[in-house]
């Protein structure tokens, strides 16, 4: 079996479970895809897997970069994709687990271009506009001239951002335009659980609850001490930041629990609207008993 399988959706949807479970029935290892879990130190407010949770499954891009790094889908791609390759030519599945949509997409899918060429010194001139004025200029700079493709990347996957202005320029046609999509680079299964929306909202919020009773103000604080400030991307997360916003006086701690969980509850419905467009996604009744069969039913189908 050269399957990939994908265990992806909404934040506090059990996906870490039953990526485990799901690794141990196909000999496989688990690659996570979550924007939060590369970073050291950052395991309360990331939700984390202990050791007890992966149950002896190696688990893979998590804690990979210090806190105080910037780190972008380009990045997350090149250390990433080398793992599920090297999984599949030893003969293991990779059970690629997480909520962060554009870090899945750039592990299953490369992107064909259609037949642009490419002009090396308009690439370097989109380039230097990141690094001089950030990544988010230069992303306003499509959502400009192509916003139906910015709609589709991240601010942070600047190869691709500069791709899409580069077609522009060259053709003067937005890259949403041309006749270029992504392109499947192995088989996979892609499964995800189809919670009502108040279960998993009252999942989520419990979950902030648990993430506070374990500690979350002070790793926030720890992180403080080690350097790691509010400029920093990682410090941008949800949970980290709201929890900046407490520790300098500017909201109550109820308060801070409250927003916590509207912007998890939030961001989990844009997963859910993303993932919703991911090419064969199976949904999963999350209180179904068979789950484990259907989706190994999936991975051997066809052999």
């Amino acid at each position: 079996m050269k399957k990939v399988l994908v265990v992806c959706g909404a934040t506090a949807s059990g996906k870490t479970g039953f990526a485990v479970e799901m690794a141990k029935r196909l000999e496989g290892e688990v690659v996570s895809a979550d924007c939060m879990l590369v970073y050291r130190g950052m395991d309360i407010g990331t939700a984390k897997p202990t050791e007890e949770e992966k149950g002896g499954i190696p688990h893979h891009m998590i804690d990979v970069v210090e806190p105080t790094r910037n780190y972008s889908v380009g990045d997350y791609e090149a250390q990433a994709h080398p793992i599920v390759e090297r999984l599949l030519q030893e003969g293991k599945c990779p059970v690629i687990c997480g909520g962060t949509g554009f870090y899945i997409q750039s592990l299953c899918f490369s992107r064909g271009h259609g037949n642009v060429g490419a002009d090396e010194n308009v690439r370097r001139r989109y380039e230097e506009i990141a690094s001089k004025e950030g990544n988010l200029a230069l992303f306003q700079r499509l959502r400009e001239v192509d916003p139906e493709s910015a709609e589709k990347l991240h601010p942070n996957d600047v190869k691709r951002v500069v791709r899409a202005l580069e077609i522009f320029e060259l053709t003067g046609k937005k890259k949403s335009e041309q006749q270029d999509g992504f392109v499947p680079r192995f088989p996979y299964v892609a499964v995800a659980f189809g919670y009502d929306r108040e279960e998993l909202y009252a999942r989520i919020n419990q979950r902030v609850e648990q993430m506070l009773e374990q500690g979350l103000v002070e790793e926030v604080r720890a992180l403080l001490d080690r350097g790691v400030n509010e400029t920093c991307q990682s410090m941008q997360g949800i949970g980290y930041k709201e929890v900046l916003e407490y520790l300098k006086n500017n909201i109550s701690y109820s308060t801070m629990r409250e927003i916590i969980q509207q912007n998890t509850r939030n961001y989990a419905k844009r997963q859910i609207t993303f993932f919703k467009k991911f090419p064969n996604l199976i949904w999963l009744d999350p209180h179904a008993k068979d789950n484990v069969q259907k989706v190994m039913e999936a991975m051997y189908a066809g052999e």
